[in-house]
């Protein structure tokens, strides 16, 4: 199998979830005399190894130190949402938002407003330990390749129109990001050999492969019967 399709630079928004780093949904003065809730936390933690999946196999994966420098400096337009949707409950650009890189990562630091039904949902789920994970969308501007492609190291990314989110049940570091859509899977199909895409379909073909119960052996046979007739009409 040639791995090097790794390498090619996706066009696609990318997520990445994990658990709660360093979480916190407190209570502040709004300057008014009223409250506001403030969530701290981390979307992502760099230079720590993570395992994921595509359609060639395991690879790990690192998210640098610096990744977010540039983009961070162009004045990012990111919203702070749930499960990546919905009404936006904070943003970059309103200064509701807050977002920085330091030594353990992107650490997201939001405004959030008490009064709004979608926060007080929020407050209650975290309360409750229902949503203990966040996840950030991000497009992968600069990335590297391990020689053999079983290493991933993103360098840069952009974060302007992707976005920050708490997750109810997200998709862990494994599988995150690892969906590939039909024109993204068959562009990679094109560029494999004949003899590589029958490896992938031996492969695809031995894990789907349905259990040989008495009535699939039955409709099998009967498959063949009506082959074997149809030779024999020249059909």
């Amino acid at each position: 199998m040639d791995f090097r399709a790794r390498a090619d630079q996706p066009a696609r928004a990318e997520r990445r979830s994990m658990p709660f780093r360093d979480v916190e949904l407190r209570a502040k003065p709004n300057g008014t005399g009223g409250e506001a809730l403030l969530f701290e936390g981390y979307a992502c933690v760099v230079e720590t190894p993570y395992e994921m999946q595509d359609w060639l196999g395991d690879y790990d994966e690192v998210v640098r130190s610096g990744a977010f420098r540039q983009t961070l400096a162009d004045g990012a337009d990111v919203p702070f949402l749930v499960n990546h949707a919905g009404l936006t409950l904070a943003r970059t650009k309103s200064g509701t938002l807050r977002l920085s890189e330091d030594s353990v990562g992107l650490h997201t630091s939001a405004d959030l407003d008490p009064a709004s039904p979608h926060v007080q949902a929020l407050r209650s789920a975290m309360g409750r330990g229902d949503v203990d994970e966040m996840s950030f969308a991000f497009w992968v501007t600069r990335q590297a390749w391990s020689p053999d492609f079983t290493q991933r190291d993103i360098l840069e990314v952009t974060l302007d129109r992707g976005d920050v989110s708490v997750v109810n049940y997200g998709a862990n570091p494994n599988t995150a990001g690892a969906q590939l859509n039909s024109r993204d899977l068959n562009g990679h199909l094109d560029r494999l050999s004949e003899a590589e895409r029958r490896e992938v379909w031996e492969r695809l073909s031995a894990q789907f492969a349905a259990p040989a119960t008495p009535a699939a052996v039955a409709a099998g046979a009967a498959l063949d019967v009506f082959a074997a007739r149809a030779r024999l009409l020249d059909l």
